[in-house]
């Protein structure tokens, strides 16, 4: 396997994962990876639909890095373990995201669009009374919100993260449509000095391409970006590393010859 560490994955920490730490690094020594950095959700003001999930996207950071810390030196030597946090963007939570981000020594952000404009994609109603052309470039737009509000983070993860759940996910769904716009994000993040994330997890939701798309990740790299971590997003051991094979060809074809790590904030650079 060409790419030997998996930068998006959630433990037990996350209110969508009840994988306990110690079986998802396990699973990452047992596939030969080099180093795997957990990626713990924290979003800030979610939008709950339903009362029963209320607060489940509030990390308990402090029992994270507890956990975190007693691993990583129980496995010193057999896999490098990074403290990192997947971080929700909200324009309007600028103040919030600034002081989160500086109270912990994290190695790595990624900053994620979960919910746009008070309102979550993940839901039907995101897209009741209006084409899916007109829900996705209201998220994108978002991101570009996102982007002019804050930018203590390493990489934007998922960047069309919406079309996992659009009525016809990403059938009709193209670059070209919205160039406009992703045009605009990308030189934002190259502008910024911010990387990018091919997430794999997109082969859950039965879709045709990763997140983002062969054609942004192209895009991205004929603009002069150059960091990109390459994460599972995954909510399980078995899906540590999930595509990754398939995730360096396509890097390749993008023109990418290198993937990033980061430790520390800094970013480190391995061939593909």
């Amino acid at each position: 396997m060409a790419i030997k560490s998996d930068y998006h994955m959630h433990t037990s920490f996350s209110g969508d994962s009840t994988a306990p730490m110690e079986q998802m690094i396990l699973k990452g020594i047992e596939l030969g990876l080099n180093s795997i950095c957990f990626t713990e959700h924290m979003d800030m003001d979610f939008v709950y639909e339903q009362p029963s999930e209320e607060g489940m996207f509030d990390l308990n950071t402090d029992s994270y890095l507890y956990d975190f810390i007693k691993y990583k030196e129980k496995y010193s030597g057999q896999i490098q373990l990074l403290f990192g946090v997947e971080l929700g963007i909200q324009a309007h939570l600028k103040r919030e995201l600034a002081l989160y981000s500086k109270s912990y020594d994290f190695d790595f952000i990624i900053a994620s669009s979960h919910i746009c404009n008070k309102k979550d994609p993940g839901y039907a109603s995101f897209y009741e009374g209006r084409s899916e052309e007109e829900a996705y470039r209201e998220y994108f737009l978002s991101i570009l919100d996102n982007l002019k509000t804050f930018d203590n983070f390493d990489v934007y993860g998922h960047l069309d993260y919406v079309v996992r759940y659009g009525p016809t996910k990403d059938a009709g769904y193209s670059y070209e449509q919205y160039r406009d716009i992703l045009d605009e994000i990308l030189e934002t993040l190259i502008e910024k000095e911010k990387g990018m994330e091919l997430n794999t997890g997109a082969l859950g939701y039965q879709l045709r391409d990763f997140n983002p798309c062969m054609a942004i990740l192209k895009k991205y790299h004929q603009l002069g970006g150059e960091i990109i971590t390459i994460g599972s997003d995954a909510h399980t051991p078995s899906a540590i590393a999930r595509g990754f094979q398939r995730a360096a060809e396509v890097l390749t074809e993008c023109g990418f010859r290198y993937y990033a790590t980061f430790e520390k904030r800094v970013a480190e650079f391995h061939r593909i």
